[in-house]
């Protein structure tokens, strides 16, 4: 592609980094925005450099958060004996807009997957159980993918946590083999959380 400005081409090089966006997309939205007042573009900027140096990470659950603890953890309203364990924050975002949990989460930040070199060890595995130790938790949910890699970090998981005694639950299978939560609509992500069922009955 050839382009009329090395600027042009420096901002579309950028932009086609981004997942999902081939050159010729990312060419339309730096044109897009060349048509923009420079205010606005200058929000934009400012918005996703401030996202990128201020972000913070939730010292309890590991979701995104603004703050040091999250507003889901900070919240008496939610029943912190229940936690739900996902993979990523757009798993809590998904779960959150069911409006049909009220509990906590507990972000891995990925799914063990040999493959592709990821073991437990590089994900938030040990503060999970530091959770369970340290407080007074109930139930545990796995609301992960049904994928080989989210069952392969289900079944790692229940073996570190079977040691405690709480119930340990997973989501009903409304949800085809290979799908990601994320994906998932909202009413049958919603059942599959309120008929969730004990994870020893998942094997059978």
């Amino acid at each position: 592609m050839n382009f009329s400005s090395k600027l042009l081409e420096e901002a579309v090089a950028e932009f086609a980094k981004l997942p999902g966006v081939g050159q010729k997309t990312a060419l339309r939205l730096v044109l897009h925005l060349l048509k923009r007042d420079v205010e606005e573009v200058q929000k934009f900027s400012s918005a996703v450099s401030r996202l990128r140096n201020e972000i913070q990470f939730c010292q309890t659950c590991h979701n995104i958060s603004d703050t040091a603890i999250c507003e889901i953890c900070a919240s008496p309203r939610r029943d912190h004996g229940l936690i739900c364990v996902v993979e990523d924050t757009r798993d809590v975002m998904a779960i959150e807009n069911t409006n049909q949990y009220n509990g906590v989460y507990h972000v891995l930040g990925g799914l063990i997957s040999p493959m592709d070199g990821i073991g437990p060890s590089d994900l938030q595995v040990d503060s999970l159980v530091e959770r369970l130790k340290e407080n007074n938790i109930n139930e545990i949910i796995f609301a992960l993918s049904a994928t080989m890699e989210g069952d392969t970090t289900i079944f790692y998981l229940h073996k570190r946590l079977k040691q405690f005694n709480i119930n340990i639950s997973t989501i009903a299978r409304g949800i085809a083999f290979g799908g990601e939560l994320e994906y998932v609509d909202e009413i049958t992500l919603g059942r599959s959380i309120v008929t969730r069922v004990p994870y020893e009955n998942s094997l059978s």
